[in-house]
């Protein structure tokens, strides 16, 4: 039947999933390290309907990846032959990376737990045909493990595809399947991360919207500031979740031993203040805006500084903040009550992410952390110091308190 043919996204590979959160990672500043990523998409087969969204996948990852540091290989509606041109560019240039990424949209299959990735051009008349018109994922995971570091491979490639269907009939059912299996986490460097649109025996949507869901979230959250690239993906399951109303999970394999930030940002680094965009050219030219980066000097870093500094939420009142008397914060779950007395409560959300109810839920907050009121500067100094830190972390008594406590040191923790 249709629906044992079709196991999207790898049957036969086992559930790793998001587990590897305490193994996230840190990559120092882009310009210290080579970051080469191989980035292809196909819509438009020759002996399937098209796709309507892979191309368009494939570029916006591509020009992302460019604004993240990455050199970009990229092919689009490529043949075979152009297909394993593009790869061998790539991997004259991956060897040694220090971070090498695969993307891939478009559609895929596996035939005996081997993965194949299909060209425009392939026809796949017989199991014979996966030789000389499609492409191994093996052989481009063997390419961009030459002496690199970190390993990134994002699969968008478990649309419903009636090649696999037409393979399976034509070589008797011998496990070829739309999906992809699972793959071997290579070994060495720092490690590896692989993450499949879909899970076992689910199809991945193409999507109706611009990009399809796996890829408009990875879009959304890859080099989000300071994010590890597993808090990254954890993002992306959810967002996915919701877009297709829990039909489609993507899957993730995790073997990282270090921390990966794609984008990191100094949050010691002061706000420049009004020179978020440059003055008006002569005549009202709109070139404004697109030069105003680099007219004021400020940094991709500092924009994304500023952005997340305008995130922060204002108190109800400006008022001085003290230990003991009331706060106004404009949360009604605390409004009225002073720091010393909402220590002595029960928090509001979970003071470690993902912890189990039963854990925190009837706990006092001073009993939790350890609070007193010197503890309690101390921390409160740290994001007076770096403000935009108050947003990084849920606080178990809400980002309004995090701000009542940078207000509160910068007082002098009366």
């Amino acid at each position: 039947m249709r629906s044992d043919l079709i196991a999207c996204c790898g049957g036969l590979f086992r559930a790793v999933g998001l587990a590897a959160l305490a193994l996230l990672l840190t990559v120092t500043a882009a310009s210290a390290e080579r970051r080469v990523a191989l980035v292809l998409g196909n819509s438009q087969y020759q002996h399937a309907a098209p796709l309507a969204n892979p191309v368009r996948d494939a570029q916006a990852m591509a020009e992302r990846l460019k604004k993240l540091d990455f050199e970009v290989f990229s092919g689009f509606d490529l043949t075979k032959l152009q297909t394993q041109a593009t790869i061998e560019q790539f991997a004259k240039q991956v060897r040694g990376a220090d971070i090498a990424l695969f993307f891939y949209a478009g559609h895929g299959l596996q035939v005996s737990g081997k993965n194949y990735l299909l060209p425009v051009d392939a026809a796949l008349e017989d199991e014979t045909s996966l030789d000389f018109e499609a492409v191994s994922v093996d052989f481009i995971l063997h390419q961009m493990s030459r002496e690199t570091s970190i390993r990134l491979v994002f699969l968008d490639a478990c649309r419903d595809n009636p090649l696999a269907e037409m393979l399976a009939k034509t070589a008797g059912g011998k496990g070829a399947s739309s999906g992809l299996a699972e793959i071997p986490i290579e070994k060495g460097g720092a490690g590896t991360l692989v993450a499949f649109a879909a899970s076992p025996n689910q199809l991945a949507y193409d999507g109706s919207g611009e990009h399809s869901p796996f890829t408009s979230a990875l879009l959304k959250h890859i080099g989000a500031p300071n994010v590890p690239i597993t808090e990254a993906m954890n993002g992306v399951t959810s967002d996915v979740l919701k877009a297709t109303t829990g039909k489609q999970h993507p899957w993730i394999s995790v073997s990282l031993t270090t921390e990966v930030v794609l984008h990191k940002v100094d949050l010691n680094t002061p706000l420049i203040v009004g020179e978020a965009s440059a003055p008006q050219a002569e005549g009202g030219s709109d070139a404004r805006n697109t030069g105003a980066a680099s007219a004021s000097g400020q940094s991709d870093d500092q924009l994304a500084l500023d952005v997340l500094r305008q995130k922060i939420p204002r108190l109800a009142s400006d008022a001085p903040i003290f230990f003991d008397h009331p706060i106004d914060f404009g949360d009604p779950a605390i409004d009225g009550k002073s720091i010393a007395q909402l220590i002595k409560g029960k928090p509001l959300f979970s003071p470690v992410e993902g912890l189990d109810k039963s854990v925190w839920e009837d706990k006092r907050c001073d009993g939790c952390h350890e609070w007193d009121e010197a503890r309690l500067c101390e921390q409160a100094k740290n994001f007076a110091t770096n403000d935009a830190s108050v947003l990084r972390l849920q606080h178990p008594l809400g980002t309004r308190f995090k701000v009542a406590l940078a207000k509160w040191a910068q007082g002098g923790c009366k």
